[in-house]
Order: C-alpha cells, then sequence, then structure tokens
C-alpha cells in the first residue's frame, strides 16, 4: 500500500465501470451471495434491538468478506459465495470493532442532532412568542420545519465524514492487516483527498439506483453487486499506484 493518493475527478465513473467488470465475470455468485446478505439481514431485523445490532456489527466483516473476493478475482480466481464470509477468517475482531465504532458515531451524531435541533426549537418559540401578534399555530408550525430543516443538514455534516471513515476501512483491515482505528482513519484521509471523484461516483451511484429500482426493483440485482466491488476497485486505485 502506498496511498492514500488524490485521483481526477473522472475516476468515479472508473471505479463503477471496474465494478461491472467484477460482476460479470461470475454474475450468479456475486447475485447469490448479495441475496443471502439481503435476507439474513431482513431475518435479523425481525428480532427488536438485537437484530439491528448485530446487523452493524457484523457488515464490515460481509463487506470484507466481499473485498477479498474482488481481490480474489483480480488475481484470476473465481469470486465465490462463500466469500461472503470469507471476513470471519481475517481479523474478524477488527471488523467487528469497525462496526461497534460506526454505531457509537451514529449514537453521538443522534444525540447531537436532538440536543441542537431542540435547543434550536425552544430558542425560536421563546423568540417568536414576544413578537406582537403572533400566532401560536403558525408559530409552530414554521419552528416545526425549521427545525426539520436544521436537524437534516446537521444530520447529513456529521454523517458524511463518519461514512468517510468506514467506508475502506473493511478492506484495509482484511487485505493491509490494520487495526480498527487505524483503518478508519486511513479511509477518512482517502475519501477526503478524493472529494470531487466521490462527488461523481455518489451521482451516478444514485442514478443507478433509481433506475434500478424501476421494473420493481429487478435492477437493483445488477446495481448492488456492482457498488459493492466498485468499493473495491476505489480501494485500489486510491491506495495504490
Amino acid at each position: 500500500m502506498s496511498g492514500p493518493h488524490a485521483r481526477p475527478f473522472g475516476n468515479g465513473w472508473k471505479w463503477i465501470s471496474q465494478g461491472f467488470w467484477h460482476f460479470k465475470q461470475n454474475p450468479l455468485a456475486w447475485l447469490v451471495a448479495l441475496v443471502i446478505w439481503v435476507v439474513l439481514s431482513v431475518v435479523l431485523s425481525l428480532v427488536p434491538f438485537i437484530g439491528s445490532l448485530v446487523i452493524t456489527l457484523l457488515s464490515p466483516v460481509m463487506l470484507a468478506g466481499l473485498m477479498l473476493g474482488s481481490a480474489a478475482q483480480e488475481h484470476g480466481d473465481d469470486f465465490e459465495i462463500s466469500h461472503l464470509f470469507a471476513g470471519f477468517s481475517s481479523s474478524v475482531g477488527q471488523l467487528v470493532l469497525v462496526g461497534l465504532l460506526y454505531l457509537v458515531g451514529m449514537l453521538v451524531m443522534g444525540f447531537v442532532m436532538v440536543m441542537v435541533g431542540g435547543g434550536v426549537m425552544f430558542g425560536m418559540l421563546g423568540g417568536m412568542s414576544g413578537m406582537p401578534g403572533a400566532e401560536p399555530g403558525a408559530m409552530q408550525s414554521a419552528v416545526g420545519v425549521g427545525s426539520v430543516l436544521l436537524i437534516g443538514l446537521l444530520g447529513l455534516g456529521l454523517s458524511i465524514p463518519l461514512m468517510m471513515a468506514y467506508w475502506f476501512a473493511p478492506a484495509l483491515i482484511a487485505m493491509e492487516g490494520l487495526s480498527a482505528v487505524s483503518a478508519m482513519k486511513q479511509s477518512f484521509t482517502g475519501c477526503l483527498k478524493n472529494i470531487l471523484p466521490f462527488l461523481l461516483y455518489g451521482v451516478i451511484g444514485l442514478i443507478l439506483f433509481f433506475i434500478g429500482a424501476i421494473p420493481v426493483g429487478l435492477g437493483l440485482l445488477v446495481v448492488m453487486p456492482v457498488m459493492a466491488a466498485s468499493m473495491y476497485t476505489a480501494y485500489r486505485d486510491i491506495y495504490y499506484q
């Protein structure tokens, strides 16, 4: 590993197109692996609280497996369904720790949003209540809309850095042997150096997900594996010459 390196804007599309190359080498295995992951997630989500906790903790492990499968393809081997679970034999403790740190980050983010949003709401209500002729109903409506917008913007601003720290962490742990904290630092730096290509990547990804969802969601059976594989191609591009 020699990176992270800053890459050109157009590489955002390059990562996705290379992700499609990985998918088309063995589409059936990619499809089955992703379907298994989705089904497991749905089943676990039916268990109150514990299910969503397990999904969050194990998602980096599953992602690491897909990254290892993509690496196998790059070295001339086949992607196999069993790669989905390969992360369990590759620094599983550090991968679960990434999920735990991500969960803690989400909880902290939620706490900040509630505290800031609540403080602003009460402040606005207090300020507007002193205005002559102010109607309580209209006042509450205006404060409600303003608070929702503020909380939404705050949530977006806090979630992006958290996702940046998470994005490449499974690959960096599984293939570079980094600790969870080091991997998340490296991931954040790699994303920060490539804001422009990630903007293009995100826009194209959203368009593909929208198009894939139109025909009863069947197109997502292609889009999801391609985008998963594109995480590996982006990792290889950013962290290697």
